[in-house]
């Protein structure tokens, strides 16, 4: 027969292996989230040389959100305009546009990064004057002073270029420096040109262009 001690000692076992039980059960309801989306940011302005951290923040099947602090493999569609480290450390190396992805598993985000040139003081844009005629083109060629040295600048979308006259739309000029006078256009016409730098706002010299039948 057991003593009032064994009965005690029994029912203790009894009690810890009944919480162990309903312990394992219970862990079945609960499954850690699923990621569904990655957000990538910030979406940056940096200047050539200069640094910005990426973060990537997952929305969950939950509802729920985190800062992912590791497991993301990072990637620049351009690395000659900025390099990224597996850390997510952006590097400006060139003025121009890049793609900085994030991915975590297969679920993945992305964001743009813009380099800008570093110590621009000046633009010179050529030829300051010129002539064409009516259904001819001339292009622009931009050039910048940064730390004292000359540097191109006509890459696709560096500068904002403008005309003076657009001769109701028969004028145009492109983000490369690219300017057409369409045949239509009634001649002798004067165009004035200017590009300016969206970041810093150094506005370059004007040009002179005469259109001619």
């Amino acid at each position: 027969m057991l003593s009032s001690k064994q009965k005690l000692q029994l029912v203790a076992s009894l009690a810890t292996l009944l919480l162990f039980a309903v312990g394992i059960g219970c862990s079945g309801f609960f499954v850690d989230p699923t990621l569904t989306s990655l957000a990538i940011g910030p979406q940056a302005s940096i200047q050539t040389g200069g640094t910005v951290q990426m973060q990537a923040v997952g929305t969950y099947n939950d509802g729920s959100q985190s800062t992912l602090s590791s497991g993301v493999y990072w990637g620049s569609s351009d690395t000659a305009v900025a390099s990224i480290t597996t850390k997510g450390l952006v590097t400006g190396i060139a003025i121009g546009q890049t793609t900085i992805s994030g991915a975590s598993g297969s679920v993945n985000g992305s964001t743009t990064v813009t380099v800008t040139l570093a110590g621009l003081s000046s633009i010179q844009i050529t030829p300051i004057n010129t002539s064409i005629v009516v259904g001819g083109q001339e292009q622009y060629v931009a050039t910048g002073t940064a730390n004292g040295k000359q540097v191109p600048l006509n890459g696709a979308g560096d500068l904002n270029w403008t005309i003076d006259n657009t001769d109701s739309g028969l004028i145009s000029i492109d983000n490369t420096g690219l300017l057409t006078a369409d045949s239509s256009v009634v001649a002798p016409q004067t165009v004035h040109v200017t590009a300016q730098d969206p970041t810093t706002g150094i506005k370059s010299n004007t040009a002179t262009l005469t259109i001619n039948q």
